[in-house]
């Protein structure tokens, strides 16, 4: 999956991988859920790409604090307010002035996108791009 994304970003001519101040930032799940997955399923697909990409990846500085229902369970205008408040920051110092791809496993309505790239960026992003497997 990690080398469909990279050959997306080659074919659109994003050339990220020269660039010192992009890091890898996974949407994170709440420690009860990866608890009970076994695995965050963004994670490992930016573990690949961080690989793949000779990029740093940084999973330790967005954080999930509430537990939300799953956006694909939801009409879509619950999916908007659901990921809202849901996501903290931590360990600013890592991000401040970087360039962020941030990776999901499937885009929805882009909410949860939405608010973590908000909040990586009120914490120093410069800039904060999303990238996804799949669209739900």
């Amino acid at each position: 999956m990690a080398s469909l994304i990279i050959t997306h970003l080659q074919l659109s001519s994003k050339h990220l991988g020269s660039d010192q101040d992009l890091i890898l930032v996974p949407i994170p799940l709440t420690m009860k859920k990866e608890r009970k997955r076994g695995f965050n399923q963004a994670k490992e697909i930016a573990k690949e790409l961080s690989n793949k990409l000779e990029l740093p990846l940084i999973d330790d500085v967005l954080l999930k604090i509430k537990e939300t229902l799953p956006q694909v369970d939801l009409e879509e205008n619950l999916r908007i307010q659901n990921p809202k408040g849901s996501f903290l920051v931590k360990n600013e110092h890592k991000i401040m002035g970087k360039k962020i791809l941030l990776v999901d496993d499937v885009y929805t309505t882009g909410s949860t996108m939405e608010e973590c790239s908000k909040i990586l960026r009120d914490a120093g992003a410069k800039e904060v791009w999303g990238v996804a497997i799949a669209r739900g």
